[in-house]
């Protein structure tokens, strides 16, 4: 009985989150679809009340297991190491926050333009949250500073790998979420970015740190100390992520200039010449 109420339930809750990301894909300015899509959003999130009535009322009649204190002690200790795990999956995770939440009452602060997350926890502690409303006609939209870096990442790298990118920066799409390649895709196609083609003939304009290294016979580390102290032209779109180089500034005389240094530096390493006497003597 009770694992059926419980299939009932997540079939519920997937059927209310599913109205209402339509509901918040809706144009607001189409009340006649909006307010279609908010009914039907509320029909699901009472049915799921419905059913979390009857599986509170089910739980009323069997007696709780009774746990064991050092081993909730140890699970709250392993809770980050699980979550994070590569091998935990979305059903998984929504069965630890199943376990770990009792409740989550939201309320809306029309002052403050927020909405109130209050998250009872199992146990009885209390979270509050505070969100931003989004306002009627107001749509989540991509960050300026997160096209603008898709447009300098495309010169060198296809969408996926500026996905794993962004969201190695810890950036997100509008609606909060992680980037992937179709998202990368589906972004360039909006604001009319191109993809990146790399070039068949291994001429291409733009290149990455140890591509313009290798042109120039330099280390990457000496290229890399060279950009950040501005002694060449290059491209660095995000803290964590790579230098982009224009191969027309790889013939620059600032790029010939690193180059020499370079050579200069390897013929004369760092460290004592064979006949320089030491001021003072050994102390052995």
């Amino acid at each position: 009985m009770l694992d059926t109420l419980k299939r009932d339930l997540e079939a519920a809750r997937y059927a209310a989150d599913r109205a209402f990301r339509q509901y918040d894909a809706a144009d607001p300015v189409n009340r006649l679809v909006a307010g279609e899509l908010e009914a039907r959003w509320n029909q699901a999130l009472a049915r799921v009340s419905e059913i979390e009535g009857k599986v509170a009322a089910h739980n009323e009649t069997v007696p709780a297991e009774v746990a064991d204190p050092a081993s909730l002690a140890t699970l709250a200790s392993d809770l980050k190491a699980v979550w994070a795990a590569p091998s935990t999956d979305a059903r998984l995770k929504k069965r630890i926050v199943r376990t770990v939440i009792q409740e989550v009452v939201a309320d809306i602060d029309p002052n403050a333009a927020e909405i109130t997350l209050v998250v009872h926890w199992t146990g009885g502690v209390h979270s509050e949250l505070r969100l931003p409303r989004r306002r009627l006609g107001q749509r989540n939209s991509t960050s300026a500073d997160v096209i603008a870096a898709v447009r300098q990442l495309v010169l060198i790298t296809s969408d996926d790998v500026i996905a794993g990118i962004l969201n190695r920066n810890g950036l997100v799409t509008g609606h909060g979420n992680r980037w992937t390649r179709e998202r990368v895709t589906s972004l360039r196609s909006h604001h009319r970015i191109p993809v990146h083609k790399p070039d068949v003939g291994k001429n291409e304009p733009w290149l990455n740190l140890g591509e313009a290294a290798r042109l120039l016979h330099v280390a990457p580390k000496t290229l890399r100390l060279a950009a950040e102290a501005g002694e060449i032209e290059a491209i660095h779109p995000l803290p964590d992520g790579p230098w982009i180089f224009a191969r027309a500034a790889l013939t620059a005389p600032a790029a010939r200039s690193i180059t020499e240094r370079a050579r200069q530096t390897s013929r004369h390493p760092a460290g004592s010449h064979p006949d320089q006497e030491f001021l003072f003597s050994s102390g052995t």
